[in-house]
């Protein structure tokens, strides 16, 4: 006994559609009372925000491994106190860390949250969306 998948389901382990369901929208739902350029004004500073961190932080640990893959040389060379040029750089790591999460929350202080802000100041007054 073989299985045989229906024509519009390739795949078995595909759920079956409901004949009378609507293809799903990856958007984001619209709202009634807020306008879709305050909601892409918020996306995008929240994205910033998001890349600013992340590339913080990652940026010097792929740094970190670069340098430890390609110039072992340098990351062996004595540094101070009889530490390595490796390890300091390592430890350094957390640091880095702590400026990635100071950035998180100032660019969430100065680009997200004035646009929180506005847009709930709104909603709860109902007003329209002024500058």
């Amino acid at each position: 006994m073989s299985y045989q998948p229906h024509p519009s389901q390739p795949y078995p382990f595909q759920p079956h559609a409901h004949p009378h369901a609507h293809p799903r929208s990856h958007r984001l739902p619209r709202h009634p009372d807020t306008p879709s350029s305050e909601l892409r004004l918020l996306r995008t500073a929240y994205r910033w925000q998001r890349r600013v961190a992340t590339l913080t932080a990652l940026g010097y640990f792929t740094l970190f491994l670069l340098l430890s893959a390609f110039a072992p040389g340098l990351m062996n060379r004595s540094a101070t106190g009889g530490l390595s040029t490796g390890l300091l750089i390592g430890l350094c790591q957390l640091p880095v860390t702590c400026l990635a999460l100071l950035l998180y929350e100032y660019s969430a202080r100065r680009r997200v949250d004035p646009l929180v802000h506005r847009i709930r100041r709104q909603r709860r007054t109902g007003g329209s969306y002024a500058r």
